[in-house]
This record gives C-alpha cells, sequence and structure tokens, in this order.
C-alpha cells in the first residue's frame, strides 16, 4: 500500500528499474473496456467487432449501475462517441420473504440448489421474473414458490391433462381439415382472438425487454381464460360421445373437432410464448403436442419459430363481450360465496342496470352463457335504479388527492352528497363537472368509488362500472333441481373413486328419501344424461355407500358399471 509501496524499486530482466504506475484510474474501467478486449480490438477481428457493438442489451443487477453499466458508456462515449448497449435488463435485490437481506449469520438463507430440487428450475425462474418489477427488490418467499407452482404450473398441466384424456378417447391427431373460424362457436372464436391479441402483446413485451410483463400475461391467459372460462364452459363438447360406424368411431362432429383444434392451437401456442422463461416445461407441452400431430416439424420448441398473430381473427367487440360476461359471472358468484349458496343450487333471476343501449346489446350476445356459467334462470334489465338499488359514491384519494389539494376536503363531502340520479350519470357518461371553492374540476369515472346496498330478497355486487343484484329466494322447483345438481355431483365422484372410464355406462339404486323423490322423479333424466347412467331406481334399502346431500340429507347409493 502507499506510501510504502513506492519505497520499493524492482528490477526488469534487462536491469531497469520499476517503480509503482503514478497514473491510476478506476479498476471499474477494466471491466467497461470488456467489448473491445474481449475481441483484441483493435488489434484484430476488427469486423467480428462492428457486427456486435454496440450490444443489444445488458443484464445485471442494480448495484452494477455505477460500476459496470457506467464505465461501459463512459468509454464508449469517449472513444467512438456512442453508447456501449441499447437496453438494460437490470433487477433489484433478492431478499428474505420479509424484506431483509439474506444472511448466513441471520440464518434467512435459502439454498438456491435445494429451492431448484424442491420447486423446479422453471419454477423458479417464473416466480423470479413474474412477482417483482425487474427494478424492484424480490422478497423471495416459498409460499409465492408454491403458488406459482399451483396455480400457473399446475392449472397449465391439468389442462393439458384434460385435452390429452379426451383426445386419446377420440383419437384426435389433428389430422382433419381445420373448422374455419366462421364455423366455429362464439367461444371459439374469443379464445382465438384473445390468443392472437396476447401473442402480439407478449411479442411487443419480449422485444422491449420486458419479461415480466410477458410472463404476466401469460399467466392470466391461461388461468383467467383458457382454464378457468373456455375449457369450463366447454367440458361437454369434449365429454359427448363419438358415434360408432362398423365397430369403430366415425369422424366427429364439427362441434366436437372445433373444441379440439382450438384448445391444441392455445396449447401449443402458450409453449412458445412461454418459452424463453420456462424452457423445460415448454419443451415438455410442446414435444407431447407436436408428437402426437406431427403439425411441426421441429424437435424442440427452441427450434420453432416464435408465433405470429393475425389480425385478421382479432376481434375487439368480442373480447369485450366476453369480458362482460366474466366480470358479471364473477359478481354473481361471489354473491353466492357471501351468501353460502352452492352453485349447483339455481337461482331465479338477476337484475342487472343498463349503461347504455350498446352495453344491453353486449351483454345480451353473452347472455345464455353467464345464465349457465351462474345457474340462473334470466337477467332482467333495468333503466331505472333509483326506486331498486340505492347506491353510494365517495372520490377516489388515489387519483383526486394530489389533484385538488386543498379543496379535497370540501370535495370529498361534495362527492358524498350527490343524489342516485348523479351517480347514474356518472356511470352512463363517465364524467362529471365539480364545482369547489370557485374551482372547477373534469372529473371521470375512474375518480370515484361507487358500491350499491343490499335490497330486500337480493344480493347486490359492483365491479366499477357494472352492478348486479341476485335475487337470492327459493321455490320448491328451484330447490329440486339443486338437489338434482347435487346428485349427479355425488355420483360423478363414486365414478371417479372406483375409476370407472369416462364412456363406461352404469345402474344406480338410490335409497327412496321425501327429501329427494322431488329431484329424481322430476329430474331423473338430467341425472342419467349427466352420468352415463342406464337404469336409475330409488328403493327403500340400498346396499351401498352413504351419501351426504343439503339440508342435512343422508341416503345410501349403489354405483355399479352396467
Amino acid at each position: 500500500h502507499r506510501p510504502y509501496i513506492d519505497d520499493v524499486v524492482l528490477v526488469s530482466a534487462s536491469g531497469q528499474p520499476m517503480k509503482r504506475e503514478t497514473d491510476l484510474i478506476d479498476v471499474w474501467f477494466d471491466s467497461g473496456a470488456m467489448p473491445y478486449a474481449q475481441w483484441h480490438y483493435p488489434f484484430e477481428n476488427e469486423k467480428v467487432f462492428e457486427n456486435n457493438f454496440p450490444a443489444d442489451f445488458i443484464a445485471e443487477g442494480v448495484d452494477q449501475t455505477r460500476g459496470w453499466f457506467y464505465t461501459l458508456h463512459a468509454i464508449a462515449a469517449m472513444v467512438f462517441d456512442s453508447v456501449a448497449f441499447k437496453n438494460v435488463v437490470s433487477n433489484g435485490l433478492v431478499l428474505d420473504a420479509e424484506g431483509n437481506k439474506m444472511s448466513k449469520s441471520k440464518g434467512n438463507v435459502l439454498d438456491p440448489f435445494e429451492t431448484i430440487e424442491n420447486y423446479s428450475a422453471d419454477v423458479t425462474r417464473w416466480y423470479m421474473m413474474s412477482n417483482a418489477n425487474p427494478w424492484d427488490n424480490l422478497k423471495f418467499d416459498l409460499k409465492g414458490m408454491e403458488e406459482v407452482q399451483r396455480k400457473f404450473f399446475g392449472t397449465l398441466y391439468n389442462t393439458y391433462s384434460f385435452f390429452a384424456l379426451y383426445a386419446n378417447i377420440d383419437q384426435f391427431f389433428n389430422k382433419a381439415p381445420q373448422v374455419p373460424l366462421s364455423e366455429r362457436p362464439e367461444i371459439d372464436r374469443w379464445v382465438i382472438s384473445l390468443l392472437n391479441s396476447l401473442v402480439k402483446e407478449v411479442d411487443a413485451d419480449y422485444a422491449d425487454y420486458e419479461p415480466t410483463q410477458a410472463a404476466r400475461k401469460v399467466q392470466n391467459f391461461v388461468n383467467d381464460n383458457l382454464s378457468n372460462w373456455y375449457v369450463r364452459l366447454c367440458r361437454r363438447r369434449f365429454w359427448k360421445p363419438s358415434e360408432q360406424q362398423n365397430g369403430s368411431k366415425a369422424a366427429m362432429d364439427k362441434d366436437k373437432l372445433a373444441a379440439y383444434q382450438t384448445l391444441y392451437e392455445c396449447l401449443i401456442t402458450v409453449s412458445k410464448l412461454m418459452a424463453p422463461t420456462a424452457p423445460f416445461f415448454a419443451d415438455w407441452l410442446y414435444r407431447n403436442l407436436n408428437n402426437a400431430t406431427g403439425m411441426e416439424n421441429h424437435e424442440s420448441v427452441h427450434l420453432a419459430d416464435f408465433p405470429t398473430a393475425s389480425d385478421a381473427v382479432i376481434d375487439k367487440a368480442l373480447e369485450q363481450r366476453m369480458d362482460y360476461a366474466q366480470r358479471i359471472s364473477s359478481l354473481v358468484l361471489s354473491l353466492r360465496k357471501k351468501e353460502k349458496i352452492r352453485v349447483r343450487q339455481p337461482l331465479h333471476k338477476i337484475l342487472l342496470p343498463i349503461l347504455d343501449n350498446h352495453f344491453q346489446e353486449q351483454v345480451e350476445g353473452v347472455k345464455e352463457l353467464v345464465l349457465s356459467e351462474v345457474n340462473v334462470k334470466d337477467i332482467e334489465y333495468v333503466t331505472d335504479t333509483s326506486g331498486i338499488l340505492k347506491k353510494r359514491i365517495k372520490p377516489n384519494f388515489k387519483t383526486l388527492g394530489r389533484r385538488l389539494g386543498k379543496d379535497m376536503k370540501d370535495a370529498s363531502a361534495a362527492i358524498a352528497a350527490l343524489g342516485q340520479e348523479d351517480i347514474s350519470r356518472i356511470e352512463k357518461t363517465k364524467q362529471f363537472l365539480l364545482e369547489v371553492n370557485g374551482n372547477s374540476y373534469e372529473l371521470t369515472l375512474e375518480d370515484f368509488e361507487i358500491t350499491a346496498e343490499d335490497i330486500p330478497g337480493w344480493q347486490v355486487a359492483s365491479d366499477e362500472s357494472i352492478t348486479v343484484a341476485l335475487d337470492i329466494t327459493l321455490d320448491a322447483a328451484l330447490e329440486a333441481e339443486g338437489m338434482a345438481r347435487d346428485i349427479v355431483n355425488r355420483i360423478q365422484n363414486i365414478r371417479k373413486d372406483k375409476d370407472f372410464e369416462v364412456t363406461d355406462k352404469i345402474r344406480v339404486a338410490l335409497q327412496r328419501d321425501d327429501a329427494i323423490v322431488p329431484a329424481v322423479e322430476r329430474y331423473g333424466d338430467y341425472i342419467k344424461a349427466e352420468t352415463l347412467t342406464a337404469d336409475l331406481q330409488m328403493v327403500e334399502t340400498v346396499d351401498g355407500e352413504e351419501i351426504e346431500l343439503p339440508g342435512e340429507v343422508k341416503v345410501r347409493i349403489s354405483v355399479e358399471k352396467q
């Protein structure tokens, strides 16, 4: 160290004195010279250097900004009047679940090899990529890893397993001509439209070095739209048996073929979209699909082309209609959960205040789908809610606080005092002119928080501009239908427990009980059709297992193969 090293004089091989270099520079500049040093430029590889400089992107932790990122640019600017790299992909620090720095002395360090062994490399990568914005520190929580493993990878695996199960039964290998999109059901056209919108957005995210956004969008598509909506609503299309012809299966009908082709396209496209972030699972999914169909001449997803979106199949109006269907269904299901009314129990009616004629037309286009999803008999549109629904309004402090400043307190009181007609007008026009202390503020719907109060015999819920009121009163007919649906559920569970094939027909004997007689007598054909039951009987005594039904009803049931 200085100053002692200055007293040391070395002797070169030729006998010349050698002393410490007095002109010093930050050692980070050695790292900053990396783009040139790696090619031994300017002494050789001039063309190679020119083809690779400046770099497309640089990826490192946020702690590298002062040292490496800066010196790379500093040298490039001084020598070439250029930047050293075009894009930055930077991550924050990895902390423990509580936001503390990991330290062996604190005992909060996670072994990365053990973590990967327990959860896989793909789950680890996906969690770290999608959980936090790249510039934020990541609070590494194993519970979050478990959630990604279960909610995303588990959901995608189950969706593929569902497809593979029925594709094998129906011998679907995607060899038949593609059903034209215009001839497919609306729900097929919707998911294909949404898939192509997703491809366009994810492609743009990757191009902009935004892998976090790309991962989140793929995850939302799989969880919310593909699995929880498309597959769930289309199950019957896969379940229905294909006709037999001369002892072998005939060509499946167009509706069923369209369902297979649509789900196949979604799954293989998702495998490509997720491949940069989850390379192993994506390759497993792609190989399983492509090896069965031979549709693409690639051994691996990583040798396939990245998907390209087709604007011709993107239908934003259809996507909006289905978004309304999903939001309305979600509100109704949340009310059922709140009131502890099982979805298998049908209800009479939904009241839906309409925002405008276009909104009603959009909802009418998906009305039957919504009613089927939430198990309600009808939707009644209402234009004047003043005598039916009472709403409350308050300011959205997140959007208005800084904007209104000292007027915020008086504005809050003025907004809270708005009447039902004012609230209805805000919901329809999505704007409002607020006068406070001589100042005028043009507000939008996002500047308000609007909620609805429950009315006798109904439950009310809101989602931004959409409000639903659910009639929760029951009569004998509804209760009988609900009981029939529960009997179907119990029979299906027994089929599963006994490992019956999905094509096996069965015989069912139910112990007679006054609580189930109306359901079996009125909905016997429905029960038989849903469970592939060839023979359904009610008898006084049954040698079988006991099942529990709503209302603390317990009866015995026998389920056997025909």
